[in-house]
């Protein structure tokens, strides 16, 4: 052991196990990115494949509303529905086994829901408008709202799967530096030791085992993970949102929609929600309806200008929902949603979202769907009433 070219062959050997694991660590950092990549993309075609059918479902009933034109609506459904179908076919050929099956339900559903445009279509034809809002609001309704959830459950499916293969390559790489830790820390051991020459002095005691289990040589503890938080499954959120749809469509003066916005503020787990409508020339924002805020402080919020620089003049102007990302120990994390109606974006929906949520596509599209519903409620209700419910 004394010999310099054994030291140098047990030090190459150490340095061979850490080059090893390395290498190991490399490859796998470079498949987990790629694993992103792809999870990341997936995520991206289902959000759009849900947004394309929920526009295919609002377009359709616009058919039969009040005021409405089928030339406008119809071409929207048209290319709505071949956007569905561009991102379902995205979806299919990136999908995993676990993803599969619920992406071909939702094909299925889509083509169930070109079906139904057709029949409609051709009940406005014939000028049967009672027949053809009955379809719509069946058999329509029905295979788009079974297409959503069908690509929402792949979306959920296919994270798992994206989850359950982080989990592997992190064991495979814990392993790959356990390995080359444990042969270093052997081959240190062995060059550390020396024999004892004989001398003429009395032998030494012998090393304590205290001292052999010293915390320098003992292996360090693998931290614990965080216990996760349980979270809503997929079928009590949709259950949640469809009732919230149906009291919003009850609402019928501001103590209602007081108390459904005040729900929908749960929903999102948000500490509070602000309605912001735009004024008739649509120069500024006022905020007209709150939740989570006290009468005071909504009455002190001065009107904001459309060019303002922040989210939701942000989310006015553009037409598009806005993250503000929350600073720890400074601010909470925010979600701007526009509403919209036939003639533009008309006002928005600001949420303050707890425990950084609002980086989270389900509170997102929640946020997406309740200012959907409030374009259709807000914006009936006169500007007296409005201003009234601004003042206390």
């Amino acid at each position: 052991m004394r010999s310099s070219a054994f030291r140098f062959t047990i030090g190459a050997a150490a340095w061979i196990a850490i080059g090893v694991a390395g290498y190991l660590l490399l490859n796998s950092e470079q498949h987990l990115k790629q694993l992103s990549t792809s999870a990341r993309a997936f995520d991206q075609h289902a959000r759009e494949a849900i947004d394309a059918f929920a526009e295919v479902r609002m377009a359709q009933q616009a058919y039969v509303a009040a005021g409405q034109g089928i030339g406008f609506w119809m071409p929207k459904v048209t290319a709505s529905s071949e956007l569905a179908d561009t991102a379902l076919d995205a979806l299919r050929s990136s999908a995993g086994a676990a993803a599969r099956g619920p992406i071909d339900q939702a094909v299925e559903s889509s083509k169930e829901l070109a079906t139904v445009e057709r029949r409609v279509r051709e009940y406005l034809k014939a000028s049967q408008q009672l027949m053809a809002g009955d379809v719509i609001f069946t058999e329509g309704t029905q295979a788009a709202t079974a297409a959503m959830r069908q690509v929402e459950t792949a979306r959920q499916a296919e994270a798992q799967s994206f989850d359950a293969s982080v989990a592997n390559l992190r064991k495979q790489e814990a392993i790959a530096l356990g390995a080359a830790a444990a042969v270093a820390l052997l081959i240190v051991l062995v060059l550390a030791f020396k024999p004892r020459e004989k001398v003429d002095l009395p032998e030494p005691a012998p090393v304590s085992i205290a001292h052999a289990s010293s915390p320098a040589e003992q292996p360090r503890p693998r931290p614990q993970a965080p216990p996760s938080v349980p979270e809503p499954t997929i079928a009590e959120t949709f259950k949640t949102v469809a009732t919230l749809a149906t009291d919003f469509g009850r609402v019928r003066d501001l103590d209602d929609l007081s108390l459904v916005l005040g729900r929908a503020a749960e929903t999102m787990d948000a500490s509070g929600v602000m309605v912001w409508m735009g004024t008739a020339g649509g120069g500024e924002l006022r905020p007209v309806l709150a939740h989570g805020y006290s009468a005071d402080v909504l009455a002190r919020i001065p009107p904001v200008p459309r060019s303002a620089d922040n989210a939701a003049a942000k989310a006015f102007r553009s037409g598009t929902l806005q993250i503000v990302l929350a600073r720890p120990g400074k601010s909470t994390g925010a979600v701007v949603a526009p509403i919209l109606s036939a003639d533009g974006c008309i006002g928005a929906l600001s949420a303050e979202i707890r425990h950084g949520a609002e980086t989270s596509e389900t509170t997102q599209a929640l946020a997406t769907m309740f200012a959907a519903h409030l374009s259709t409620v807000v914006a009936q209700t006169p500007e007296a009433d409005q201003q009234a419910a601004a003042q206390g």
